[in-house]
């Protein structure tokens, strides 16, 4: 993962109130206190390595998703 999107996914983490961290030339550090950080790392960093189609058919499928 390029650095400029590390430091996104780094600014968006520390927004949601997960623990991280962030040195230059260094790997982002995450701290994962439950299932629901995990879920939402997971998902920030899907948004950056994820295609843009991925992404749409992702979104495609929650709509016909049974509730």
């Amino acid at each position: 993962m390029e650095w400029t999107d590390r430091w996104q996914v780094y600014m968006r983490l520390q927004e949601l109130g997960i623990n991280c961290s962030c040195a230059m030339n260094q790997p982002l550090k995450v701290e994962i206190a439950s299932i629901t950080a995990a879920i939402q790392l997971w998902s920030v960093v899907r948004q950056l390595t994820a295609s843009r189609h991925e992404l749409i058919n992702a979104l495609e499928r929650c709509w016909y998703c049974d509730a």
